[in-house]
């Protein structure tokens, strides 16, 4: 619940941003001058990036959990029993144990989006947060590749 609300948040920031910014370059660009114009139009430019890579975002997001739901519904899951520190991150070690594991498992299955699923949370309790993203992305293709087939 609380990432969800997280979310919400987010994504309320970032439209009022937008659409605070947009006003500001509608306002240029109705200047008429050339400068105010060109200037209008790049300010325009950020709320339109910002939607579009939040909603990129959200999309990785809905399609990860999707791929978690469904390996759930498979008991497939790997458990999260991993030891923690008191601070409630993950012991290193134990994460790179848990990695060198579910790495094997992707090398030996490497078509299996379930793997690569797996090997992107080990990853991410390792602290490996770029590997893990570029993992899931890759578990996603996999997975619509084998439900288009």
């Amino acid at each position: 619940m609380r990432t969800k609300i997280t979310i919400a948040v987010m994504v309320l920031v970032v439209l009022a941003y937008s659409v605070m910014l947009g006003a500001k370059g509608v306002a240029l660009v109705r200047s008429g001058s050339v400068v105010g114009v060109l200037l209008g139009l790049a300010i325009l430019a950020m709320p339109l990036l910002g939607v579009t890579l939040l909603t990129r975002e959200l999309e990785f997001g809905r399609r990860c959990a999707a791929l978690a739901d469904m390996l759930a519904a498979e008991d497939g899951l790997p458990v999260d029993d991993l030891p923690r520190r008191p601070s409630g991150r993950v012991d290193r070690a134990a994460a790179d144990e848990q990695f060198a594991r579910m790495r094997g498992e992707t090398e030996a299955d490497p078509g299996s989006w379930r793997a690569w699923f797996r090997l992107a949370l080990a990853y991410d309790a390792a602290g490996d947060r770029t590997r893990a993203r570029a993992a899931a992305r890759h578990a996603i293709a996999l997975n619509g590749t084998e439900q288009n087939a």
